[in-house]
């Protein structure tokens, strides 16, 4: 991998949450088509970190780079060319609940600058097939599965070929089965080149799905295995 340039590379990164210290000197690699495991108690700073790594929040010191980015250097014009290379997938789906799945993947797509409709209804159909959903792009939020939602939302981070999907607690509010599912779901997208990196509470998930796990605890980040 040394070869190989990271997609995210923090050296001795600092974050701050107002006026609190977060992230102190914080060292971290991500590389393309790779599987990491975030952990770490809740309010260690898991989604400080992805919050850094997207641009929400400032890198008040040392080093940053994301797909290209330089985190110090990154204007408020810049934030949105930045976030057309990471996916983005939360607990809670936030889907438009008032329009149908094809129409909130279309929404994305209008929001990011496409504009032929032959060339969107491409690519929505070519991110729906990849999660399972081909034949249900007519289909409201409410009419599906809380699996069913987060597979939309895995198509909507997938809609811009992203370099990183940022997946945070993707299985928070899904049972079991269906959390196997989604795991299962984001290991096939690193065999097709694309990188995960995932904040979890669930260790069963990352026992039945082995990966690399890093750990966030007092500030600093930690290889796990």
């Amino acid at each position: 991998m040394t070869n190989i340039n990271p997609i995210v590379k923090l050296h001795e990164a600092s974050v701050y949450q107002q006026d609190t210290l977060v992230l102190n000197q914080l060292d971290l690699e991500l590389f393309p088509a790779e599987f990491v495991y975030l952990i770490g108690k809740t309010g260690s700073g898991k989604s400080t970190l992805l919050k850094t790594i997207y641009g929400d929040l400032f890198l008040a010191a040392g080093e940053g780079e994301v797909a290209g980015f330089d985190l110090k250097k990154i204007s408020k014009r810049q934030i949105p060319f930045l976030r057309r290379k990471i996916g983005i997938v939360f607990q809670d789906f936030q889907l438009l609940t008032d329009r149908s799945v094809f129409e909130n993947l279309k929404f994305v797509l209008k929001a990011t600058g496409w504009k032929r409709d032959d060339l969107i209804t491409k690519r929505i159909n070519e991110v729906l097939t990849k999660v399972g959903l081909q034949t249900k792009d007519f289909k409201m939020p409410h009419e599906l599965s809380g699996g069913e939602q987060q597979r939309v939302a895995i198509a909507r981070a997938l809609l811009n070929d992203p370099k990183i999907i940022l997946a945070d607690e993707p299985t928070g509010n899904l049972d079991p089965e269906l959390s196997y599912e989604i795991i299962d779901l984001l290991h096939q997208l690193v065999s097709d080149g694309n990188t995960v990196f995932m904040a979890t509470h669930n260790y069963t998930l990352i026992e039945r799905f082995p990966a690399r796990v890093v750990k966030i605890e007092n500030g600093k980040i930690f290889q796990v295995n």
